[in-house]
């Protein structure tokens, strides 16, 4: 059973989305205090954390930013605001999902299902050799969802490190903008576009740790991206 942690200084709110999610068969955690649910994430380490962004003393994204010092779980923002900066600066702080307010708990239902299924194939990946991927002192590593530079690790989030591993996974072709979106999101907006630019932006610039990693991801002008394996030591 899948556990969720929901964060929201609205207890009517938070108690009709814990009350809701229990029926639909998660074991469910809450608090309506920013501390209290970061109190909560470390001891009952959740699958996915569903934080509200407006929140009194300390907001959804700080809230977010201390979490991602200890944990990797998923996080969905809820948030009144829709605006696409707001948007941008919840994914470039960690998040993995942003729903704007009034939603319906069917489609916060499905949200969580699609994010709760993709970590569970990054983690069930077949434990093999080949999961195993070398670039000078650089290394993949599918099994534990992380990568390393001379053995320290680089700190991706969840939607960096996919988003590579979907490039790597189509080596030297163009990766549309459209599919990158339906592979991170499970769907494609238009205004997904700039998104999609800025966590490949990030993952560039972390990239640039190593001059022959950072080399690997190439633009193409309109269309997307393309991962050159030619670079990839053999």
């Amino acid at each position: 059973m899948a556990k969720l942690l929901f964060i929201d200084d609205d207890t009517e709110v938070l108690n009709i989305n814990m009350k809701y999610m229990k029926k639909a068969g998660f074991e469910v955690f809450g608090s309506d205090k920013p501390l209290g649910g970061i109190k909560l994430a470390k001891e009952k380490v959740p699958d996915c954390i569903i934080l509200d962004v407006m929140m009194p003393d300390m907001n959804g994204y700080e809230v977010c930013k201390r979490i991602r010092e200890f944990s990797d779980a998923p996080v969905i923002f809820l948030t009144g605001r829709g605006s696409e900066d707001d948007k941008l600066k919840g994914l470039m702080l960690g998040g993995d999902d942003y729903i704007v307010k009034p939603y319906s708990l069917k489609e916060l239902e499905a949200r969580i299902t699609v994010i709760l299924r993709r970590m569970k194939r990054i983690m069930e990946a077949p434990k093999q050799d080949s999961n195993i991927l070398e670039f000078g002192k650089v290394r993949l590593d599918r099994r534990e969802h992380k990568v390393t530079y001379d053995e320290e690790e680089i700190s991706l989030t969840n939607r960096e490190y996919e988003a590579l591993v979907f490039l790597i996974d189509n080596p030297d072709r163009t990766v549309t903008f459209e599919e990158i979106g339906k592979k991170l999101f499970g769907q494609y907006l238009e205004t997904d576009r700039q998104t999609i630019m800025v966590i490949v932006s990030r993952l560039r610039k972390k990239m640039k740790i190593s001059e022959q990693f950072s080399n690997m991801i190439e633009t193409v002008w309109s269309k997307g991206y393309k991962f050159i394996s030619g670079n990839i030591d053999k």
